[in-house]
């Protein structure tokens, strides 16, 4: 009975992590408006100062499901706008867990073209993990593994971003941290002799994007682009998406999440300095015909101030 009871805390325990362990970094569909995110050298690329903010709900309808919010600013600095300066905050939910990143970006660009411009950029942070046990069904209220909840365990991020674009392309890879950290020893902290000992670590996650955008018409613009996430240990994760810009105020878009999703999305520019958007992802794998699974959405508003131009020179999906 004793290994029975480590096995099914073991199970418990690894759905409570899975999530962490296998997807690693918040996932975003709408990963276009929050490059700033996973990327410090998109800081201040825009040429304005740009606030967004995001809520992803994750596998409607399944208890423990990923809620994720995220608010970041970024801006140029200097008269010649060489130098960028970024803030980051997010905020990601999955059953017991609650992890909160907190991170300053920095980038410094150098014109390589009359329209080509490559940033470098630092990113440095902070983690802060949460674990309610008490949120999970226990076998045994008595077991020591669940008597001390862990508060704010902090651990620091360190990442590196390259990011080249002109007005119509752009190609960016990017470490968000490039610290490994294990949040539990291997020693288990029950009293159970027999119980199962848990390992919850961050991995290192690299990430890929490009994208172009093609002029159809002087009203229709369409863009492609692929977001591609590696991290060891999980499957690779790659996105390819297909924007339309239509009058240089309606976005529409289908993306395909390789082996997980389909996604719609849709955006809308209010006015020169605000957009909101929205996306819902349908799941492929057998998760998505789950009758506790409605899918997943997000939505995401952006605010711009514009300082020296009436509007942007060119539309920009990115």
């Amino acid at each position: 009975m004793k290994k029975l009871h480590a096995k099914i805390i073991t199970a418990l325990l690894s759905f409570a992590f899975y999530y962490n362990y296998a997807q690693q970094d918040a996932q975003y569909t709408q990963y276009m408006y929050n490059t700033i995110s996973v990327n410090p050298a998109y800081a201040g690329s825009r040429g304005v100062m740009s606030i967004m903010g995001l809520h992803r709900s994750q596998w409607v309808g399944l208890e423990g499901a990923p809620r994720t919010q995220t608010l970041t600013l970024n801006t140029p600095l200097g008269s010649e706008e060489r130098m960028g300066l970024g803030l980051s905050v997010v905020n990601d939910e999955i059953g017991p867990t609650d992890e909160t990143y907190i991170s300053v970006d920095f980038s410094y660009t150098i014109p390589t073209s009359e329209r080509g411009k490559l940033s470098f950029g630092l990113k440095a942070g902070a983690h802060l993990l949460n674990i309610d046990f008490q949120e999970l069904r226990q076998f045994n209220a008595n077991d020591n593994l669940f008597n001390a909840n862990i508060d704010n365990k902090f651990s620091p991020q360190v990442g590196v971003g390259l990011y080249y674009h002109t007005n119509k392309f752009y190609f960016g890879l990017s470490v968000p941290n490039m610290l490994e950290t294990d949040h539990f020893d291997e020693g288990s902290t029950s009293s159970d002799s027999d119980a199962v000992s848990f390992l919850a670590e961050e991995r290192i996650n690299y990430y890929g994007i490009t994208g172009y955008v093609f002029d159809i018409s002087n009203d229709i613009k369409f863009k492609p682009a692929v977001l591609t996430k590696l991290v060891f240990g999980a499957p690779l994760q790659v996105d390819v998406s297909a924007n339309f810009l239509l009058y240089q105020r309606l976005t529409l878009g289908v993306a395909y999440r390789w082996s997980a999703a389909v996604t719609g999305q849709v955006g809308f520019q209010i006015s020169d300095a605000l957009m909101i958007g929205f996306a819902y992802d349908r799941e492929t794998t057998e998760l998505g015909r789950s009758q506790f699974n409605d899918g997943s959405y997000e939505v995401m508003l952006r605010f711009e101030l514009f300082k020296k131009y009436n509007r942007m020179l060119t539309p920009r999906f990115f």
